[in-house]
């Protein structure tokens, strides 16, 4: 049986894990993530167009990015970025962590109802 956080966790790796590989390839993906961690920015359910990433150095504090910290899959914002790092987090203040270029895989470009 799995508690609350790790069914979470759960859903958020399912999230992104199927969805890397296309970015890796180039592909640009839509997903429909769930939760209220990126409420104001992303609303639950809604529709989110994710573009492989081309440039890391092209990437900024406020742009919201499909990447892996810490073994977990995030659809999350950029809120600092220091020595070729990124700090990520969500839109309720809290950060997940830093990773390199390397743990980001694809930039959001859209999102629709």
């Amino acid at each position: 049986m799995f508690s609350l956080k790790e069914a979470r966790k759960k859903t958020i790796d399912g999230l992104g894990a199927k969805y890397i590989e296309r970015l890796q390839a180039g592909e640009t993906v839509q997903v429909r993530p769930r939760g209220n961690s990126m409420r104001g920015k992303i609303e639950s359910g809604q529709l989110c167009t994710v573009a492989p990433i081309a440039d890391s150095e092209s990437i900024k504090v406020g742009d919201i990015v499909l990447c892996r910290v810490h073994g977990a899959q995030y659809l999350h914002l950029v809120k600092a970025v220091r020595d070729g790092q990124f700090q990520i987090g969500n839109n309720r203040g809290g950060n997940n962590g830093w990773v390199a270029a390397r743990s980001l895989f694809g930039l959001l470009v859209e999102v629709a109802d």
